[in-house]
């Protein structure tokens, strides 16, 4: 929740003490919430040994945190020693403080207090994900060059301005959705993404592992999922083939993540303080399932994930009681894969037609009195909840999910509506609207000049106005908006190149939406601070758009 600090610290202040002249705020994005900028540096002297070399000084608790910062720079700026700092020890000069010692209480899980001096840098955090995120901050105040993977050239002076900063983010909920069920993406690549989220301060992946036209995660009890449903026999989407490289042996397109990879993405996540959400999209969209088991279907089948983008019948039934037993037995293995508090169960775009014909259905809206097959999708997603918080965990559904009733304890990720409705119920909501935080959508208006998108337009400064926080919600609901999300569906993003593209610079500034006072946004000082941001990203090997002028008319592309 939020901290009674970001209740009190609402604006950003920059101040040079000590000169008359005037001076560019430090390029942080987002910005922090309050920032006094001092005269002077302070100069990262790397080295192996020997006096005068920086280092790095941490509480028992912070060095692996510590130890993170040491190898963000090895590579460019060169490793520095990390120590452990003895209780009641002096800190020397010319170091790095990483501690969770001294820490005010009122910063909260996330939030930081970063001072930089001539001679050395403390950051100080209540908790280790505050620690991290003022590392982050720091390596934002040194020359971008720091995000490369290798020694850059002689003459770049390790200097990070003079500061004092106390931050803490205004949402706790700062999201990416990565859709890998139409195009699948390496472990890797979701590292890429990982190391740009945590860049910005974004805490939360949701990764949308299943769907039509794929089953991304191997589940032990049913090796037919991956067998049959995470392949499909082309790339689809009128899509050159050429344009990715997910091909298995045989030809078929698609691929899957075995569990231990599952694991690994996870641990990468959490040492960059990232939850994975993951989705597992129920009843609807569940093709890619009932390929390989058609018996969990109301019409026996026959499904294929060949398909294009749209909303098909592949719906499990609603009156098996084996199909739900079918889903729980993966949400098991899905649950013991991810430790995060939420997982996601889709509950989006359920055609009712099959469960208007099965006898199997309508013998379950006779016996659950239920109105009629609108009401099988709440009994469906209720059914599902109670297994998941068996589980001690709390489900998450897009919109739809208040169709028919909303479960007892679900939280509302808002595509098409609902927030307001479901935040004074009492309800938490992740805000995702589909005109706002959709980067699948065009990023200009020029879209012959553009790669091809599904449609729609969603530019950098739309993007940089949206507000979390619904009008028509009062103030004492409000608390209710755990924060939002950008959805990277990939219908027509078939590599990371393409992915970053459409999801960068956007990603940046919604990061300063979701974590920065709402006063302190501006979209003109924002641009100014993106210029040497994007050069991080390219330090990163990250992809990204480069803002260009609009046509005074669109132009489409068919």
């Amino acid at each position: 929740m939020k901290s009674s600090f970001i209740a009190t610290c609402l604006v950003f202040v920059a101040t040079l003490v000590g000169h008359a002249q005037t001076t560019t705020p430090p390029s942080v994005i987002p910005i922090p919430q309050s920032m006094t900028i001092k005269d002077g540096v302070f100069h990262i002297h790397p080295g192996k040994s020997g006096r005068g070399v920086t280092k790095i000084y941490a509480d028992e608790a912070s060095l692996a945190t510590a130890r993170f910062l040491s190898a963000s720079m090895e590579k460019s700026v060169g490793k520095l020693a990390v120590v452990k700092l003895k209780s009641g020890a002096a800190v020397p000069a010319n170091s790095i403080l990483i501690t969770s010692q001294g820490a005010a209480a009122d910063l909260g899980e996330e939030g930081y207090e970063l001072s930089i001096t001539t001679d050395s840098v403390s950051i100080r955090a209540p908790g280790q994900a505050g620690l991290f995120h003022g590392e982050q901050t720091f390596l934002q105040l040194l020359p971008p060059q720091v995000f490369a993977s290798q020694k850059n050239a002689e003459g770049i002076s390790w200097d990070a301005p003079c500061v004092e900063i106390k931050d803490a983010p205004r949402f706790q909920w700062r999201g990416m959705m990565l859709d890998v069920a139409r195009h699948f993406f390496t472990v890797p690549e979701v590292h890429a993404i990982l190391d740009g989220m945590a860049l910005h301060k974004m805490n939360v992946f949701h990764w949308h592992l299943v769907d039509d036209q794929g089953w991304r995660i191997e589940i032990k009890k049913y090796p037919l999922l991956t067998e049959k449903g995470a392949w499909r026999q082309s790339i689809g989407f009128k899509l050159d083939p050429k344009s990715s490289t997910a091909y298995g042996p045989d030809g078929r397109y698609g691929g899957f993540y075995t569990q231990a990879q599952i694991r690994e993405v996870v641990k990468y996540a959490s040492a960059r303080h990232i939850t994975i959400v993951p989705e597992i999209e129920m009843p609807g969209h569940a093709c890619a399932a009932l390929v390989a088991y058609p018996q969990y279907s109301c019409t026996g089948g026959p499904f294929t994930t060949d398909l294009p983008g749209g909303v098909f019948n592949g719906i499990y039934c609603a009156g098996n009681d084996e199909a739900f037993e079918f889903v729980q037995n993966i949400l098991s293995e899905v649950l013991d894969l991810f430790p995060g508090k939420y997982i996601h169960v889709g509950g989006d775009e359920v055609l009712e037609d099959n469960w208007k014909n099965c006898p199997k259905c309508k013998a379950r809206i006779a016996s659950e009195h239920l109105a009629g097959p609108q009401d099988l999708e709440s009994y469906f997603i209720r059914r599902v909840e109670k297994y998941v918080n068996s589980r001690g965990r709390t489900l998450v559904g897009w919109s739809e999910i208040r169709t028919g009733g909303l479960a007892q304890n679900a939280v509302v990720m808002d595509w098409v509506g609902g927030a307001t409705e479901a935040a004074t119920a009492g309800h938490d909501v992740v805000m995702s609207p589909l005109a706002d935080c959709y980067f699948d959508h065009y990023q200009s208006l020029n879209q012959a000049q553009e790669p091809h998108a599904i449609g729609g337009y969603l530019p950098l400064k739309q993007v940089y106005a949206f507000e979390p926080v619904p009008a028509t919600l009062k103030p004492e609901f409000q608390s209710h908006i755990l924060g939002a999300q950008a959805n990277v569906w990939t219908e027509y993003m078939p590599s990371l190149n393409h992915v970053e593209y459409m999801a960068f610079p956007r990603l940046c500034a919604l990061s300063e939406v979701l974590w920065s006072p709402k006063a302190s946004l501006d979209f003109d000082a924002f641009s100014n601070r993106l210029e040497p941001d994007l050069l991080r990203l390219e330090k990163l090997g990250i992809n990204y758009r480069h803002a260009k002028p609009e046509p005074e008319k669109a132009e489409t592309t068919k």
